[in-house]
């Protein structure tokens, strides 16, 4: 079991440090098998793990940490919810990585891509597999690290180096506070197990709880783009597509939702903080969804809609159903990875236009991509009987669940935001694949192994339910599989009031695909031209600008502290410090030239200073005598 796990973080890294040292001088060919080796080697690990998993394992690799009584060893921790993870990360990755082949086929900087790549991957499982807080943040950091360096990957054009600066410098906002509570629960604590801390955390006073617990909270915003910290993600879209799809579905923003299932039985002892998770989840889900209705980038709806479909899962940890928030972080992965990937062939084929309204008919030309498209769109619209319907419906019965006016309005938030994420999911899949072909989308073409990678993502999307079915209809595997993790019991709904939940979330998903193919279904080449060449206003503008998050936080924030930047620099650097020192300087240097004016080389000036200096000694000798 050690040898295994240490194998599952072990070779990605290992293909990461050799692509980097030596990959320029390996054929082209060698250096994609290896990067994509590596990751499916650590699934065949993680397969193994979980092969001969019985009970919650902990492996303490070397000691890493430890002063006084300080201590955070390199340990890895093994439970239902990590093991859970590493094989959905594994296997997606391991899938991006062998789509990244035909997706970056011509591109020079094959090398520095595929080693961050595998980079990103072990960083993603050292976080998930940390059973410390300081090495669950040294992955916290290497997936920030990596998201910054892949989505400025084409760092030669401004805004791609713009959009890594802004994800890592947004994210670090969140870092902070996470690491303001690593610091404070070992003060309080003794102890950086996480384990440990899950199990001391009644002895905890409520306040501390609830102070820590909405720090965590922050530091998972950042990290998971949810309020007030989402403001990055959408910009994350300047990277290659394969780079999006494994941030979006496999990697980064599920940190956050995995930190606040991590530590919940510490954050469900504060019920203030459950709900502000429950509302930052909601209010975020439905901002995702709003933004992405007018959005015109395909990547940028993708976008919105990881930020929605994250906000679900942070409102499932807030209704205190980690098994549903872990259900739809699973089965989100796939179709999500699956939905970036079908736009990457869009995009490929569409000669790297993104643009909805430039697009249109390719479902003739492309069928493959367009029936794993739909599979994905149907998932994410929470179409009945997909893996996206079946989970996104355990959490909003997990609101229900809960009762009361507040999780009441967050139950309708949640209704209304899965109808607008039907609306937007099928207005794309109406723009870019139905009605005429545009004159661009006539004869286009697609890697053949980008278009098969997306048959195993298809598949799970649509049967992902299964994962974890309701009650009314059978036991979750899922639920049975981390019973350990689960810290209180909930009342189970009653098959009547499941029954009824499921039947208005299937009315939802069908009114919001049906005003979709109201509005874009049939021939809509004539609504496509009419809505590109309208002036963009009012609420559209207001939509398509993420609710001018970034015009506010300009305002707030960036203004204010350029404005100080420039009275510190101008009035006190310049002015106050280097003048300062200028000044004196100069003073220093006209003492000396007054000084240096004396040593002329005329003889009768150094007799005159003889002469003078003499009288000045004779003079001070004189008065010590006389003096009384």
């Amino acid at each position: 079991m050690k040898l295994y796990l240490e194998l599952i973080i072990l070779l990605p890294l290992l293909g990461a440090v050799v692509n980097a040292l030596c990959g320029k001088m390996l054929p082209r060919r060698l250096s994609q098998a290896l990067a994509c080796a590596v990751i499916w080697g650590s699934f065949a690990a993680a397969l193994a793990v979980f092969a001969a998993y019985r009970n919650p394992v902990t492996v303490e690799i070397a000691t890493w940490l430890a002063d006084f009584d300080f201590k955070a060893p390199l340990t890895l921790y093994l439970d239902p919810l990590s093991l859970s993870l590493t094989l959905m990360i594994t296997f997606v990755c391991g899938l991006i990585h062998i789509y990244s082949v035909a997706y970056m086929a011509e591109d020079p900087g094959y090398v520095r891509y595929f080693a961050l790549l595998n980079l990103f991957v072990a960083a993603m499982l050292l976080l998930v597999l940390a059973e410390n807080l300081p090495l669950l943040y040294m992955g916290w950091e290497g997936v920030g690290f990596c998201s910054y360096a892949l989505i400025g990957f084409w760092y030669k054009e401004e805004k791609n180096a713009d959009a890594g600066r802004k994800a890592f410098i947004v994210t670090r906002i969140g870092d902070v506070a996470f690491g303001i509570a690593i610091v404070w629960l070992f003060k309080l604590c003794n102890s950086e197990s996480i384990v440990a801390l899950n199990s001391a955390a009644p002895s905890l006073l409520p306040w501390q709880i609830t102070v820590i617990g909405l720090l965590l909270l922050f530091g998972a915003a950042g990290k998971s783009a949810q309020a007030p910290l989402m403001v990055w993600l959408p910009d994350a879209m300047a990277g290659p597509t394969p780079v999006s799809a494994q941030i979006h579905a496999a990697t980064m923003v599920t940190a956050g939702v995995y930190l606040l299932m991590r530590l919940f039985p510490l954050i469900s002892l504060s019920p203030t903080v459950l709900a502000a998770v429950a509302v930052t989840g909601a209010f975020t889900a439905f901002y995702g969804a709003s933004c992405a209705l007018v959005q015109r980038d395909l990547k940028r709806v993708l976008a919105y809609s990881t930020i929605s479909q994250i906000g679900f899962m942070f409102l499932g940890v807030g209704a205190g159903e980690i098994t549903a928030a872990t259900f739809h972080l699973l089965v989100h992965a796939f179709f999500k990875a699956l939905l970036f990937l079908a736009a990457g062939c869009v995009i490929t084929a569409m000669h790297h236009e993104q643009d909805i309204y430039k697009m249109g008919g390719l479902q003739k030309s492309l069928p493959r991509t367009f029936y794993a498209f739909l599979v994905g769109a149907l998932c994410l619209a929470g179409f009945p009987l997909t893996g996206g319907f079946f989970s996104k419906d355990s959490i909003l019965a997990a609101v229900w669940e809960q009762g009361g006016l507040l999780y009441g309005s967050l139950y309708a938030v949640g209704l209304l935001t899965a109808g607008l994420t039907a609306f937007y999911t099928f207005r794309a899949v109406w723009l870019v694949f139905g009605g005429e072909a545009a004159p661009a989308a006539k004869s286009v073409r697609v890697p053949v192994l980008m278009e098969y990678i997306l048959g195993p993502l298809a598949l799970l999307g649509l049967f992902g339910g299964l994962l974890n079915l309701p009650p009314l209809f059978a036991e979750g595997l899922l639920a049975d599989f981390l019973e350990p993790l689960i810290v209180s019991q909930q009342s189970e709904l009653s098959h009547t009031t499941e029954l009824f939940l499921l039947l208005t979330a299937t009315g939802v998903a069908l009114v919001g695909i049906a005003a979709a193919w109201y509005r874009y279904g049939g021939d809509n080449r004539q609504l496509r031209l009419q809505e590109s060449g309208v002036p963009v206003r009012g609420i559209k503008a207001f939509l398509l600008h993420g609710w001018y998050l970034d015009n506010l936080y300009w305002l707030l924030f960036v203004r204010p502290y350029g404005w100080l930047s420039r009275v510190l620099w101008t009035h006190v650097d310049a002015r106050a410090i280097d003048g300062s020192l200028d000044r004196f300087a100069a003073l220093l240097g006209r003492m000396g030239g007054y000084l240096g004016s004396w040593t002329c080389g005329r003889v009768s000036l150094y007799l005159l200073s003889f002469a003078a200096g003499a009288a000045l000694l004779v003079g001070w000798m004189a008065w010590l005598v006389f003096a009384p």
